[in-house]
């Protein structure tokens, strides 16, 4: 199963660059009279590349490469876009459903792995570990009088499955953890054992504030130099969500003016995180590449779960537990129902 031009039946593009090094995965696609096509480039698609890579497919396991009107006009015989993930800011769901192609994602397949990495995200910075390495690496020794991580008060902006679980594990260190999220009931976030609290109340309490939410309109840089002002002094701040959420300008300079003591990012604005970027070489930031969903057991989850979208839409079936987001399944996606998800 190479990268290069269909032998036998239908294309379907892996568009993932980490899946060409994990390609046992896809058997399942091959068994049922597909032909995984590979990205072999070790990056993600620009638009450009994807128009290229498209055609003749029918169907895409989608990394974070634009789905665009431009593109979907390029690629007539798509069907579906699998969506490696829960994001799909990358993705014009109306051109989408205007071109018939169904876009269905991974949830609950890789929740636990992101907020595994969120807390230990959490606990580096509040433990120091950074600032520690390089003093040791250097031929130093002795304290930095690191915060520490129990009794601390963290902040989720968000709170559906991936919030939930970094509640959990926050919990279990001791933390006082406070939510925001409008479309979650007090009642039930008290029931997790978390305070909801307003978005300004959050940024001015918290001493961790850690995003999860979908990048949106509405959310677009939510972290803006207003709110990063209102954070308290000395105050950490974790992006495991999208790097949209964040003004990367209006964080860099609270770091400049020692507003904040620490970051945490695993998403950019830009991906990837441009050379000549100042998160690169300002002190008390953890950079990591994308990365916090991609546990090995999560990454064969999301790919089960993947091919399980494919192989049900062509077969004219609604994927179960909501992973479906267009309004209904596209007739030209196996001539099936079109009654709404």
């Amino acid at each position: 199963m190479g990268g290069g031009r269909t032998t036998h039946g239908p294309r379907v593009l892996v568009a993932v660059p980490l899946l060409a090094e994990r390609r046992h995965l896809l058997r399942p696609l091959a068994e049922a009279g597909f032909t995984p096509v590979f990205n072999e480039t070790g990056r993600f698609y620009d638009e450009a590349a994807l128009i290229r890579a498209l055609p003749g497919a029918v169907a895409t396991i989608a990394g974070i490469e634009p789905y665009t009107a431009r593109v979907l006009r390029a690629a007539p015989e798509l069907r579906v876009i699998a969506r490696f993930g829960v994001g799909y800011d990358t993705v014009d769901l109306e051109a989408a459903h205007r071109h018939g192609v169904a876009v269905a994602m991974t949830f609950g397949a890789n929740h636990e792995a992101v907020a595994d990495h969120a807390m230990a995200l959490i606990a580096a910075l509040l433990q120091g570990l950074s600032a520690y390495d390089r003093r040791v690496r250097a031929g130093g020794w002795g304290t930095l009088f690191h915060p520490g991580v129990h009794g601390r008060t963290l902040g989720l902006v968000g709170f559906g499955r991936i919030g939930r679980a970094t509640a959990r594990r926050a919990l279990g260190f001791g933390m006082r953890v406070l939510a925001a999220d409008p479309a979650v009931p007090a009642a039930e976030m008290r029931r997790a054992g978390v305070e909801p609290v307003d978005l300004e109340t959050l940024f001015a309490e918290a001493e961790v504030v850690s995003l999860h939410a979908p990048l949106t309109p509405a959310t677009r840089h939510l972290v803006n130099a207003a709110r990063l002002s209102r954070m308290r002094p000395g105050a950490y701040l974790v992006n495991t969500a999208r790097g949209g959420l964040v003004d990367e300008r209006a964080l860099v300079a609270a770091l400049r003016e020692g507003r904040l003591a620490g970051v945490a990012l695993d998403v950019f604005e830009e991906e990837p995180l441009p050379g000549d970027s100042p998160l690169r070489s300002l002190d008390g930031v953890i950079l990591t590449p994308h990365v916090a969903g991609l546990g090995e057991e999560a990454v064969a989850r999301m790919t089960e779960v993947c091919i399980d979208n494919i192989l049900r839409i062509l077969r004219g079936e609604e994927p179960p537990e909501g992973r479906l987001l267009t309004p209904a399944v596209p007739r030209r996606a196996g001539g099936g129902s079109t009654e709404p998800a």
